[in-house]
């Protein structure tokens, strides 16, 4: 499925072709785009595809054509601070584009059948997180893939804001995938042969639209051996709205600054910019003694506040004393006079 617009050269030239064809049509799924290239999530040797509108599969690792991911991230209709459940999460290129939007507050989960995909998508996140120019420019929430058939989640799992499902629903199942989801929750998921976006309005009632059509491989059903029951799928509940601490990876980049320098062409001297590598460490040190300095500097005001705090408990003592005395009220009203100047 796929080859509704042009190839691309590069990721950005691929983007501006599914804005062209109105697959894109929002900022904030362009800019999740634009973030993470497309063919860092191609084997090497089969990069020169990425950037195609094409599905592409390799063993087990398998893409689709970016107009489809294009079509689910405009119908999701993500937010920060959502809770987002992907099902066939394979290369993990959709969740770190739906984390970029969800930010730190979201939770953003995925369920792979296949380990050795799962541990590819692991490597892949990795290696944005480290390398990326984008990963520092934005509140990112970090996918979390585990290895699980998706129609083997846990009953006592809890319900999802948005939801995607990655392989073809046969029609058993769709109330299973429909119970996932919170009342107001959105679910994307391929069902006969249609990609179709169901909006949860009740507790017993759905909506749904008919996004366009697409043939996707069928969800692999559970297989039973000896009439054992499957190991269920447990996702654990994270999330910052829910108060739980997310663990947050940064990395100290050194970032190169430009400085002047002056190079002859010809028999003129022509003034050029140049990068310093070693400038920019210095100057990241400076920053870093500076922020430990304004740290010193607000612990001990914090110090002196909580000494001024226990001089005002004192002196409001000491004015409780004054007015149990028995004293002339004017005596009293003396001595307050006083105490407080």
């Amino acid at each position: 499925m796929g080859g509704a617009v042009s190839a691309g050269e590069d990721n950005d030239d691929l983007i501006d072709n599914l804005k062209e064809a109105q697959y894109i049509r929002t900022e904030k799924v362009e800019q999740a785009f634009r973030a993470i290239d497309r063919g860092d999530y191609y084997l090497d040797g089969y990069r020169d595809s990425a950037y195609k509108d094409l599905a592409w599969k390799h063993g087990n690792i398998h893409l689709s054509a970016p107009c489809i991911y294009s079509e689910v991230m405009e119908a999701l209709k993500l937010q920060p601070g959502l809770s987002f459940l992907n099902l066939g999460s394979g290369t993990g290129y959709l969740s770190t584009m739906v984390g970029l939007i969800v930010g730190p507050f979201g939770v953003n989960h995925g369920v792979e059948l296949h380990k050795d995909v799962v541990e590819y998508a692991r490597e892949k996140l990795d290696d944005f997180i480290k390398n990326s120019d984008s990963f520092d420019k934005f509140e990112f929430c970090e996918p979390v893939f585990v290895v699980g058939n998706c129609l083997e989640i846990s009953p006592d799992s809890h319900q999802y804001d948005r939801i995607y499902c990655g392989a073809g629903v046969q029609k058993d199942h769709e109330n299973y995938m429909k119970v996932l989801l919170k009342i107001g929750g959105i679910l994307v998921m391929p069902i006969e042969d249609q990609l179709t976006q169901i909006t949860r309005t009740g507790q017993c009632t759905w909506d749904s639209k008919n996004i366009l059509a697409v043939s996707f491989a069928p969800l692999a059903q559970p297989s039973v051996a000896d009439g054992e029951k499957p190991d269920a799928v447990r996702l654990r509940e994270s999330s910052g709205a829910a108060g739980e601490e997310k663990k947050k990876r940064k990395r100290r980049r050194c970032r190169r600054r430009r400085i002047n320098t002056y190079v002859f062409v010809g028999n003129q001297l022509i003034p050029q910019m140049v990068e310093s590598e070693e400038e920019e460490q210095q100057q990241q040190q400076l920053a870093e003694k500076e922020e430990e300095q304004v740290e010193v500097e607000v612990e001990e005001a914090e110090d002196r506040d909580m000494g001024d705090m226990e001089v005002l408990k004192q002196v409001n003592a000491l004015r409780e004393q004054i007015t149990t005395l028995p004293l002339p009220e004017s005596l009293k009203a003396y001595l307050l006079y006083y105490r407080e100047k």
